[in-house]
């Protein structure tokens, strides 16, 4: 699969926390120009996530929906809310009305595959109760490798269509490699480190990807 022939409806996360699923985010709305949606967002000391993606593409506020939970502390989903006396309920997580709908819909989840969300459910419960394929986002740097090829297995070993990787951070060719071949999957694009970071730049990016 090439990039240009992913899906136009993905749920994008990642094999930690911090790792670049944002800014993926961003390249793909940038280009694709559809609907965005990030469920939980633990930590408002500065811009949401959404804040930023809107910020970035420059896109208007109609491509973007509202959160489902905002939490105050940058902690895991689970311990941001119970920090504020709530638990996070997957019924209030279902895709916003009219979200299948969309051309295109971009759904970003907070954390890695394995982060909690209340006692009993993960991300991974959110991705599928999606039923999105996944775009995994991953680092480029030593113990990726690692990391990659467990996230990739508990997404299948339960259901979880894998759309494929992008990894974020100066090229590795070994590990790209590494991947590709132990994971099964395909290596779809490599974010290198942005100086810049504004619509012009996020658009560039895609057209070179979907090339």
């Amino acid at each position: 699969m090439r990039f240009g022939t992913l899906p136009k409806r993905l749920f994008v996360t990642g094999t930690d926390t911090g790792i670049g699923k944002t800014v993926v985010c961003a390249v793909l709305m940038a280009g694709l120009r559809g609907f965005y949606w990030k469920p939980i967002q633990s930590g408002l000391t500065e811009e949401t996530d959404t804040q930023w993606v809107k910020r970035a593409t420059g896109l208007p506020a109609g491509h973007f929906m509202d959160e489902a939970y905002k939490f105050q502390n940058p902690l895991s989903p689970q311990a941001s809310a119970a920090i504020e006396g709530i638990r996070i309920d997957m019924a209030a997580l279902s895709l916003p009305p009219g979200a299948m709908k969309r051309k295109s819909l971009i759904v970003e989840g907070a954390g890695g595959v394995m982060v909690p969300l209340n006692e009993s459910h993960f991300m991974l419960d959110l991705i599928k109760q999606t039923g999105l394929p996944a775009l995994l986002v991953a680092r480029s740097a030593l113990g990726t490798i690692n990391h990659s090829l467990l996230s990739l297995e508990k997404l299948r070993r339960n259901g979880v269509e894998v759309a494929g990787v992008v990894l974020n951070g100066p090229r590795n060719p070994e590990n790209r490699e590494a991947i590709e071949y132990y994971g099964n999957t395909e290596v779809l694009a490599e974010l290198a480190p942005l100086p810049e970071i504004n619509h012009r730049r996020l658009e560039e990016i895609f057209s070179q990807w979907a090339g």
